[in-house]
């Protein structure tokens, strides 16, 4: 499967720069085998299929399976070559789709993770507390033995200044 044009060749190829080809073809493989479950369940076809190999394919399991040998439409063993080059084409496209869109999505990645501009936006959990705590401003506590809130004319104003430690 990786040997033919089409999404999955792309993906295998990816996943073989980044992790070897080993883990590369058992992903494929998986990936594979949540493709036709896919496709069975939906009853759908593949969307990269080659007509003329798939048909070629059917008629090999028809003649295994005791169909009679006779005349034959025309085009399932030899097929035209145009026909063949567009189908081959239509994969290659896909596999093009497949490297866009990852290219689009790492593009996206990258853009999200790019450094914040405000203080302390890196931190999480208790170093952002930390963080946020030391970010606020300094300020006077005023103090008064006794009445409502001190205002500037209470002679009672005791002014203290905090000290960063």
């Amino acid at each position: 499967m990786v040997a033919q044009p089409g999404p999955l060749r792309a993906f295998y190829r990816r996943l073989r720069a980044r992790r070897g080809s080993q883990v590369a073809i058992v992903a494929v493989a998986r990936k594979l085998a949540r493709l036709f479950w896919c496709l069975l369940t939906r009853e759908e076809d593949y969307a990269y299929a080659q007509p003329s190999l798939t048909r070629k394919k059917l008629r090999r399991l028809e003649l295994r399976a005791g169909a009679p040998k006779g005349k034959l439409e025309r085009g399932i063993w030899s097929t035209n070559a145009a026909m063949r080059r567009a189908e081959r084409e239509l994969a290659r496209q896909g596999e093009a789709a497949y490297e866009r869109t990852v290219a689009d999505w790492k593009a996206q990645q990258r853009k999200r993770r790019a450094p914040a501009r405000h203080r302390g936006a890196h931190l999480v959990g208790r170093q952002a507390a930390k963080q946020r705590g030391k970010s606020k401003p300094l300020g006077l506590l005023f103090s008064s033995s006794s009445g409502p809130a001190p205002n500037a004319n209470s002679p009672k104003l005791e002014v203290m200044r905090l000290d960063r430690t």
